[in-house]
């Protein structure tokens, strides 16, 4: 037993990650002085992210590493490996103020979308990704490559995607000693939806390719340009624009190309005596202004800017609003794309690639494998489809079980009823009981407004009913819930009645599988963590 653990820690420590690992296995961090919770080790959880999404029960096996990694959601497809080089560098910290070069490790604190926060002390080379990474084995959550680290800098009252390969302690190193800046950790399902659904990012009005074809291009054939340095994509259209040292706000044409940011003084000309260039983002970021309208007069609260690595003041921000989310969407993915290029591309596509070590990973779940003991032998469950099929009806078998039990003897009245379904429901991650319409609208905004991103809440305006948000089309609308008392059962029905479920569960599960009356299927629940 102890030559196989060996094996493993050999195989979970090897190359540059590994070394982050021993750090916080060899107990050496304690964060001494600091007032938040202790640190965080890096530790097999209780439960897998896999574990926890399957809920099946599970054993140990002697899996090889290739068939303990196989994936429930099939690997994107390869849309342009001309394009993918052999081996793409790791980002090099070579910017770093000299105290952070000096130690191996250095403290961070994270924040949660409730303003819960944990200290954690990382290497000095750590990576976005890598953090992801530690607090979704930290906190058991499903690793759905949703988690994400964002830069918040309250003073300026602005936020933005840190990409996974960017190193956290450069961000850092740009933040003043006297400024409110924070890390904040959440999910993000917009963060790389462009590289599945291309078209519904850039609208055909705002794109122009400089190429010899013509006509419409697919989805992989837009993306293509974006990544290839040798193409020209343009983005272009009206933004508002706040002009320097005023409060005014000024209409301009804008055109976004490789080479930067330019507005053009005449119209919507675009020849270079009329351009004036604005930024490129060689060392600049973009980031969305969080309240536009009311921190800066923006005429719209669809504000975004561009902040050079190097000011701190928010008279050197470049503060842009457009007129609806779509038209904000395409301009900062645009300007994601053309700064990072095939980097992003890395970084969508490196979470379902298979690895033969992943030192982030936890070492028990290699050793952990889905198991069938119905029939009179027991086997291991090797179809993917078969060990999900098999922990949704164990689910449904515990809920049966539940509700048998909470109802007590014999016939249950509507109270009973509505006792069992209550009990079951507030414990799902995608139910935030008394949460108001605007507060769930900010959380389906922070976490990316992707078609079928939803939640559950109370209605405010009526206590015995329900309502389900739901993103669509970057838009957010409200269905109500309404229960349905027939002959003394209690049901619940989006549609008035014509089709009905016993519980929340059971209607979330439905509309996960078929449509019906909403516009879109629920795909992406918004959950909350405490740190």
């Amino acid at each position: 037993m102890s030559d196989m653990n060996n094996t493993l820690d050999e195989i979970h420590t090897s190359g540059r990650l590994g070394e982050k690992a021993e750090i916080f296995q060899s107990g050496r961090g304690n964060v001494s002085g600091f007032p938040s919770p202790a640190l965080i080790p890096l530790q097999a959880p209780l439960l897998t992210p896999n574990a926890q999404k399957i809920r099946t029960r599970l054993c140990k096996g002697n899996r090889n590493d290739e068939e303990g990694e196989e994936s429930f959601s099939p690997p994107p497809p390869n849309l342009f490996p001309e394009l993918i080089p052999s081996t793409i560098s790791p980002l090099v910290s070579e910017c770093l103020l000299p105290w952070t070069k000096s130690s191996a490790t250095q403290v961070i604190k994270v924040y949660n979308e409730d303003n819960t926060s944990r200290a954690v002390e990382v290497p000095s080379d750590i990576t976005a990704r890598d953090v992801c990474q530690l607090f979704v084995l930290k906190n058991h959550c499903i690793d759905d490559h949703s988690w994400t680290l964002f830069e918040h800098l309250s003073h300026l009252g602005i936020e933005r995607i840190i990409e996974d390969h960017e190193s956290v302690m450069e961000v850092l190193s740009g933040w003043g000693m006297d400024t409110d800046c924070r890390l904040y950790f959440r999910k993000n399902f917009a963060k790389y939806e462009f590289f599945r659904n291309t078209l519904d990012f850039f609208p055909d009005h705002m794109v122009s390719i400089s190429s010899e074809a013509n006509g419409m291009l697919d989805h992989s054939q837009l993306i293509q340009t974006f990544l290839d340095a040798s193409s020209c994509p343009e983005i272009h259209g009206h933004l508002h624009a706040k002009e320097q040292s005023r409060k005014s706000w000024k209409k301009f044409y804008f055109v976004l190309r490789r080479s930067g940011l330019y507005f053009s003084n005449k119209g919507t000309s675009k020849e270079p005596r009329h351009l004036q260039f604005i930024a490129d983002f060689s060392d600049s970021d973009v980031y969305t202004v969080l309240s536009a309208k009311k921190l800066h007069g923006a005429p719209t609260d669809y504000g975004f800017c561009v902040k050079s690595t190097k000011c701190s003041s928010a008279r050197d921000l470049k503060l842009l609003c457009a007129d609806d989310e779509q038209t904000r969407t395409c301009w900062i993915t645009a300007m994601r794309l053309l700064k990072y290029g095939m980097q992003l591309y890395q970084n969508f596509i490196q979470p379902h690639q298979k690895q033969k070590a992943s030192p982030m990973r936890s070492i028990s779940e290699n050793s952990l494998v889905a198991m069938d003991f119905s029939g009179q032998k027991s086997r291991v469950i090797e179809n993917p489809s078969e060990v999900l099929s098999v922990a949704v009806e164990e689910g449904l078998s515990w809920r049966r079980k539940s509700c048998h039990r909470l109802s007590g003897h014999g016939s249950p009245s509507t109270s009973q009823n509505l006792m069992s379904n209550i009990a079951l429901h507030l414990t799902q991650p995608w139910f935030h009981s008394k949460l108001s319409r605007e507060e769930a609208q900010r959380l389906i905004t922070q976490q990316g407004l992707v078609d079928g991103v939803f939640l559950l809440r109370d209605s405010q305006s009526n206590p015995k009913t329900f309502v389900l948000s739901l993103c669509y089309t970057q838009k957010i609308k409200h269905f109500q819930i309404v229960p349905v008392d027939d002959e003394g059962e209690l049901f619940y029905s989006l549609d008035d009645g014509h089709t009905r479920f016993t519980d929340l569960i059971q209607l979330v599960e439905f509309y996960q599988l078929n449509r019906g009356v909403l516009p879109c299927k629920l795909k992406h629940h918004c959950a909350r963590i405490t740190l």
